[in-house]
């Protein structure tokens, strides 16, 4: 028997850092709020708390929807500081330390998807690792990285792929313009040899 679980309770400003793109969705005005970022599961959900932080956990079939946002993998382990009173049976949602998706993640946002093992988003030092044969590619098939390591920096415009000599890091751009050189329009090259001269 499954387990539905519903969990409006991770911000969207988390799942946004996935991209390190605008948290305004296509069409979204500023002041329309964003809507609720909602997690489900077909197995178990966990949410342990300790007087310092809250650690959440979804396993089987996860699915996470939120602002202009999907997220699906095996495994979603969130944590985050605690705030509020600490004697409560389980604590308020602070700040968020990290988040770590595993197991045939793809996250898509807009017309951009990564595909991955694992996902590790770090809001604190706005840092997101993609790992375990990642790849990022635009919905339309124009572009595509790829590499043993991918890492994102939000607010930077910056993508770090780590590659090796075993697995190089690889971009797919779209074609370059002709440029018009046509191997049947070439000139001929002038002879460079001095053997045809006398003097």
């Amino acid at each position: 028997m499954s387990h539905f679980c519903r969990r409006p309770v991770f911000g969207p400003i988390v799942f946004a850092t996935l991209w390190c793109i605008s948290l305004t969705a296509h069409g979204q005005t500023v002041n329309t709020p964003p809507p609720p970022t909602v997690i489900k599961c077909a197995g178990l959900s966990e949410l342990i708390s300790t007087d310092t932080e809250t650690t959440a956990t979804f396993s089987d079939s996860v699915v996470v929807t939120g602002n202009n946002l999907s997220l699906h993998c095996d495994f979603l382990k969130v944590v985050a500081t605690r705030k509020g009173d600490p004697a409560a049976t389980l604590g308020q949602y602070g700040n968020f330390k990290s988040l770590v998706a595993t197991g045939n993640v793809r996250i898509v946002q807009g017309d951009r998807e990564a595909s991955c093992g694992r996902a590790e988003v770090f809001p604190g030092e706005d840092r997101i690792v993609l790992s375990e044969n990642p790849i990022v590619r635009s919905l339309d098939g124009d572009y595509s990285a790829t590499g043993p390591q991918l890492v994102l920096y939000r607010g930077q415009r910056r993508a770090v792929i780590e590659g090796t000599a075993e697995a190089p890091a690889r971009i797919t751009l779209p074609p370059i313009k002709d440029l018009g050189f046509d191997d049947e329009t070439k000139a001929p090259r002038a002879s460079t040899s001095s053997s045809g001269n006398s003097q």
